[in-house]
């Protein structure tokens, strides 16, 4: 029986090398430089410290630049309130990946009410897709697509 998977991953060497590209940037940058401003990459946070709070504002916007032109998708970023003391400013910025529970739940019922004869089960971080007829399959890899989710998704594991 045909099936793929619904997952939302991010490639840790794509994120790896936007956040050094970032870097270089800021490094370049004449109204950054000799500032201290700076992007840490830990387990998919990253953390940006600064002097002061607008500049934070421009190092996020310069974060989200690099991701998306290594192909990754903007949504998966979360922002968090900025921190800020008399002498620096520090901001964290998780960057989403996995489907919880309440997304694959999501997702499962965006599939049943459309009426596609297709079924949809929550394994673990992924979603598997399965039904009779590719045709079926691909309408629901559209119907996905177009649904506004808070979360990247990518369509793999495609058996025939």
């Amino acid at each position: 029986m045909p099936s793929f998977d619904v997952v939302s991953e991010l490639s840790a060497h794509e994120v790896a090398n936007a956040v050094d590209q970032a870097n270089r940037e800021i490094a370049q940058r004449f109204d950054f430089k000799d500032t201290g401003a700076k992007f840490e990459l830990k387990d998919f946070t990253v953390t940006l410290h600064a002097q002061v709070d607008f500049q934070l504002k421009q190092m996020l916007e310069i974060l989200k630049m690099r991701l998306a032109k290594r192909g990754i998708d903007v949504a998966c970023v979360d922002a968090k309130e900025p921190r800020t003391t008399l002498s620096s400013a520090t901001q964290e910025v998780v960057l989403k990946h996995g489907i919880d529970q309440e997304t694959g739940k999501k997702i499962q019922r965006i599939v049943k009410d459309s009426k596609i004869k297709v079924q949809a089960s929550l394994q673990g971080d992924k979603v598997r897709v399965t039904g009779k007829q590719r045709d079926d399959l691909q309408e629901t890899i559209q119907l996905l697509r177009k649904s506004k989710l808070d979360v990247p998704l990518q369509f793999n594991n495609f058996r025939d």
